[in-house]
């Protein structure tokens, strides 16, 4: 064996002694504590055992309750979800209900206008013919009114001009006889061939 190796040897021997040396003192550090806090230390221990069984408990009922409340909250807001889901497909038939009835009462009056557009139309030709008729008529009697008014006229034209001459023949007339009478008053009148028949 060489130096070396008894160096070596010695440090094994040095460290295992220390190493027992230390371990003797913790383990009488360990009693000492045992004697000193023992007892204190068991009752600590306890109460942090049940503390942490008290929280694990705690924590494991938060965590049931809030997966419950989750579960809840999933279920409340699936339940929303549905329902706004129901009521806007219901208000989409509904829009498309008053759509078709919108659209239905348009055509409606569509063809009502159409219907009454050509009862206008049909009503303001029969007002036209009814128009020109009466218009027509009204020309004819006008024409045959002014016809018999000129005829009318005539007749008295032609009656008072007849009477007119009769009455010129009547006073030429009178006037010879008033004129006979005055000669015969005055002795003067002469019937003609007279002389003739007083000297034959």
């Amino acid at each position: 064996m060489n130096s070396h190796d008894s160096k070596a040897d010695l440090s094994g021997s040095s460290a295992a002694m220390a190493a027992a040396a230390l371990s003797g003192e913790a383990a009488s550090v360990d009693k000492i504590r045992d004697i000193l806090f023992g007892g204190q230390m068991r009752d600590y221990e306890r109460k942090f055992g049940r503390l942490e069984d008290r929280l694990t408990k705690e924590t494991s009922d938060l965590r049931d309750e809030v997966k419950r409340s989750l579960g809840a909250f999933d279920q409340f807001v699936k339940q929303e979800l549905e329902s706004l889901a129901g009521r806007l497909k219901s208000e989409q038939e509904q829009r498309q209900a008053a759509d078709r009835d919108l659209a239905g009462e348009i055509k409606e009056l569509k063809q009502a206008l159409q219907q009454a557009t050509a009862h206008l139309d049909d009503r303001i030709s029969t007002i036209q013919r009814e128009l020109r008729q009466q218009l027509l008529d009204q020309y004819r009697n006008l024409s045959d009114d002014i016809s018999r008014k000129s005829a009318d006229a005539d007749a008295a034209l032609k009656r008072e001009s007849g009477e007119l001459r009769f009455e010129k023949a009547d006073r030429a007339a009178l006037a010879g006889l008033f004129n006979e009478v005055a000669l015969r008053l005055k002795d003067e009148f002469k019937i003609p061939g007279a002389e003739h028949l007083k000297n034959g």
